[in-house]
């Protein structure tokens, strides 16, 4: 009972450094609502809808750990979005991918909240529940095995990326500018759709490496959760962020 406290404890400081304030952590729910609505692409921002329980992860991710997540991490920097942009005509008035494709010309709070809700946002998607995850395309497949050599190596390279990643931020599979894909990281919220990213290109996949994604479950041990999170990932909606980034 005492290790479980400590953790939940640990999370409630996690999501105070998100928000700025504490938010009491509830559980009793265990499934989040269905996604029949889309999230606004400008302000006011909205929380976009999972689309699959809370509990429809484990055993790689637990119930409480994405409760956590979707409706409080990621509500947090929602609120703090549209919190920044609100009076400002010129920010008001941009999308999202606006906001992000010109972080650099935003204030840290615009370009933490903005990146954390398209961020979280694509994270969502690119996971389902087992019967919903579907096999990689074969362009995607060849692709793949082209540029890493198997898939194996590929899931290697893109989990080093996760654990060498300092501190807290994202592992990315990416389209680059040269319609290229590769591995990349980003610190903190930021992603490779920035203008400040060092290396540029269309999301495929981007794995959460922030204590809070995988703390109550694997602890401290992040290498664990990289490994055990591709038995999450959603390759029908890979394959199509693929093929989406190929054709831009």
């Amino acid at each position: 009972m005492q290790r479980s406290r400590l953790k939940t404890a640990l999370l409630a400081l996690a999501i105070s450094a998100s928000a700025g304030t504490f938010m009491a952590p509830a559980f009793a729910q265990t499934a989040a609502p269905a996604a029949s609505t889309e999230a606004r692409t400008s302000a006011p921002f909205t929380l976009p809808e999972l689309g699959y329980a809370y509990d429809a992860l484990d055993p790689v991710i637990d119930a409480q750990t994405m409760e956590l997540h979707h409706s409080k991490h990621h509500q947090a920097y929602v609120t703090a979005l549209n919190t920044a942009v609100e009076g400002d005509a010129q920010l008001a008035g941009l999308s999202l991918e606006e906001l992000v494709a010109t972080a650099g010309q935003r204030s840290a709070t615009v370009r933490n909240n903005a990146g954390g809700h398209w961020n979280h946002t694509f994270f969502w998607q690119i996971m389902a529940p087992e019967a919903g995850r579907g096999e990689p395309s074969p362009e995607l497949s060849a692709a793949i095995t082209s540029v890493f050599g198997s898939m194996d190596a590929f899931k290697e390279a893109f989990n080093k990326a996760g654990t060498d990643r300092f501190g807290s931020g994202w592992a990315w599979l990416i389209v680059d500018e040269n319609k290229q894909l590769a591995i990349t990281s980003t610190p903190n919220q930021d992603n490779p759709l920035m203008d400040v990213a060092d290396t540029r290109g269309t999301p495929v996949i981007g794995n959460d490496v922030w204590e809070h994604a995988y703390y109550l479950k694997h602890n401290n041990r992040r290498a664990d959760y990289l490994k055990g999170w591709w038995d999450t990932v959603n390759w029908t909606k890979v394959s199509e962020n693929y093929a989406i980034a190929l054709a831009k």
